[in-house]
């Protein structure tokens, strides 16, 4: 396989303190795999600028400014990691690369696995999945909360290998589909499992955050999965049918035991106790019904205003 022209996205949050030795480590990956002739010359990164309210457009700007190599786009506004990754992927293809890595900005991903992937990608793989080693990095609470998410996604169908997070490559071939896919809320970890394209799969250790804190708290995390989740799966809507049946079969059971008692044994039904423990037990789980469909029509409806999935102010090119 022809040597490939790598381009690797960096999505940014309020970075200043670490976008400048993040760009100039990459960059050592970059030169690195160029003296080892296996990607080209003009192998460059574009950073997305999420909407940051500190400096880190500014230092982007800069560092455009000392090498055009260094590329990117900057939001009005903050529109979330899964948006500023699209917005990556679709702007190295305007660009032109062969393939395409994104990475976390703080590197707690090792950014030498990315020779991993080009080794993987020469060899006709078309998606490779960055899968980490071990959560030690995480609290306990993170940690067991990821787990847990990892399992209901491929219980609800959605095949997405344990500890894989957004630390992957694609090639140009995957970025031709993305751009069939107009949906605004892309889960893209399920979106290329979906696709059905050509995966390997690449072990790497995670660091610790040398500066600043992750943006990534609880809510977001459960916004995430909840995307994920309302994206890829109609199983709990099928869950739904068929809680609703079975509490339907044990209301006319109840209603049939009710009816003996007071015709056939003529005596007042006993258990209100009872009675009020089942109408709050059901009334319960009506509710928590009620807001898994309110999660798929949330999605529809924001799929049917068609509005853009985000909007850039500046692009650097």
């Amino acid at each position: 396989m022809v040597k490939p022209t790598l381009a690797i996205i960096i999505p940014c949050l309020n970075e200043e303190l670490l976008v400048e030795s993040t760009v100039n480590r990459l960059f050592e990956v970059i030169n690195t795999l160029i003296e080892k002739d296996k990607i080209k010359k003009n192998s460059y990164i574009y950073l997305v600028d999420d909407g940051s309210t500190d400096k880190t457009w500014e230092i982007i700007e800069k560092l455009h400014n000392e090498n055009p190599l260094v590329k990117g786009a900057k939001f009005v506004k903050n529109y979330g990691n899964q948006k500023a990754l699209v917005a990556g992927l679709l702007g190295t293809r305007e660009i032109g690369c062969d393939c395409v890595v994104s990475i976390d900005a703080d590197l707690q991903q090792d950014e030498w696995a990315i020779e991993k992937f080009i080794d993987k990608y020469s060899e006709g793989y078309d998606i490779v999945c960055g899968i980490r080693n071990s959560r030690d990095t995480d609290s306990f609470f993170k940690k067991y909360t990821a787990l847990c998410f990892y399992k209901v996604m491929n219980l609800l169908g959605a095949k997405i290998p344990v500890n894989h997070s957004d630390y992957r490559l694609v090639s140009n071939k995957s970025l031709k589909i993305l751009e069939q896919y107009p949906e605004k809320q892309l889960f893209l970890r399920g979106f290329f499992n979906e696709i059905g394209l050509k995966t390997a799969y690449v072990n790497f250790d995670v660091k610790p955050r040398m500066l600043g804190k992750s943006k990534f708290n609880f809510l977001k995390l459960l916004g995430l999965a909840l995307n994920g989740i309302t994206s890829f799966s109609i199983i709990p809507l099928r869950i739904i049918a068929v809680l609703g049946f079975i509490m339907a079969l044990a209301s006319l059971g109840y209603g049939l035991e009710v009816m003996y008692e007071k015709i056939i044994l003529d005596c007042t039904p006993k258990g209100w106790a009872t009675q009020i423990c089942l109408l709050t037990f059901f009334g319960g789980i009506q509710l928590f019904c009620l807001g898994i469909i309110g999660e798929y029509l949330g999605q529809v409806y924001r799929e049917v205003k068609a509005r853009p999935r985000y909007v850039n102010d500046i692009e650097l090119k």
